[in-house]
């Protein structure tokens, strides 16, 4: 898979306050990457460093190969992006407004214009009045504007403010339809962390201006490098004397713990030599938005 953006080592200063400290991330072609973080933990200025729309103090923004200070124009032909609300004239239709966005482009035709209503799902209404849609088609009018001239990089601050349930599914269908069916690098910024959870492959985590994790979405939902693991047994009393580790007890018969694999045969070993029965050894499920907690010290989204 091609990269189509590195970032390595972003500094940003406003006066003397640190903004961004060493920020480095990568998008390769059809990955979804969720960049997440506290508020003021400089997701957005990264984007505008990324994007050109500030200057960066030290490191460097290469897209498609091109450095965005160097060669703006090489580097930007190729990037779709909205952030925060697409900009939209409500009191035309959904087609006219595509269609000013069309001449702003030297080789989008009224053929690609077609391609992209269809691949946004706006078949039906695109000839109704932008002001008559929901916020979700909105939504969606915005990342066809953003697609028109084919970029494999689409960049999207915030993406699901303000959206109901049915337009964030409608929105998270179609980024993944992009990544899948156009090789898409997509780099989406969210608070919404239970729908990232739901289809980004990456995350990367920024705190206090600073990269503190990327990785896989699987990786990143371990702690520590460690997985949570529930162990059902016929009684709980006396485990917390049997094993040495930080367990939680749920019940008189489930317990939780934070392990990596290799330890789980010599936990049920323990616990086996002390005449306790096993039923039931699995993996527990933690949600991105409690590894997120964990990992920032419970700094919170909002």
């Amino acid at each position: 898979m091609e990269t189509v953006l590195e970032c390595k080592n972003l500094n940003k200063k406003i006066g003397k306050k640190d903004i961004l400290n060493n920020v480095s991330l990568e998008v390769k072609e059809g990955d979804i990457l969720g960049f997440i973080g506290p508020n003021g933990a400089g997701k957005t200025t990264t984007i505008k460093l990324i994007l050109g729309l500030q200057k960066i103090n030290s490191g460097e923004v290469k897209i498609n190969g091109y450095d965005i200070e160097k060669q703006f124009e090489k580097a930007i032909e190729r990037v779709g992006t909205i952030v925060e609300n697409p900009d939209l004239y409500l009191y035309m239709s959904g087609l006219e407004n595509l269609k000013i966005i069309a001449r702003l482009y030297k080789n989008v035709d009224e053929k690609r214009i077609e391609e992209v209503i269809k691949l946004v799902g706006l078949e039906n209404r695109i000839k109704d009045k932008v002001s008559k849609y929901s916020l979700g088609m909105r939504q969606r009018l915005g990342i066809a504007q953003a697609i028109l001239h084919k970029p494999n990089l689409l960049i999207l601050d915030e993406p699901t403010n303000g959206l109901d349930p049915e337009g964030i599914k409608q929105l998270r269908d179609l980024l993944t339809k992009l990544a899948k069916e156009e090789n898409m690098g997509i780099l989406i910024s969210s608070h919404n962390l239970a729908e990232l959870e739901s289809f980004c492959n990456k995350i990367s985590i920024i705190q206090n201006g600073k990269i503190i994790e990327t990785s896989s979405l699987e990786d990143a939902k371990r702690v520590k490098g460690k997985i949570i693991y529930e162990i059902e047994l016929d009684s709980t009393d006396g485990v917390d004397k049997i094993i040495e580790n930080e367990i939680n007890i749920i019940d008189s018969h489930i317990i939780k713990i934070n392990l990596t694999k290799e330890e789980i045969p010599e936990i049920v070993s323990k616990l086996v030599n002390e005449n306790k029965k096993i039923y039931k050894v699995c993996e527990d499920t933690i949600s991105l938005e409690d590894a997120f907690l964990k990992k920032t010290g419970g700094n919170v989204i909002d």
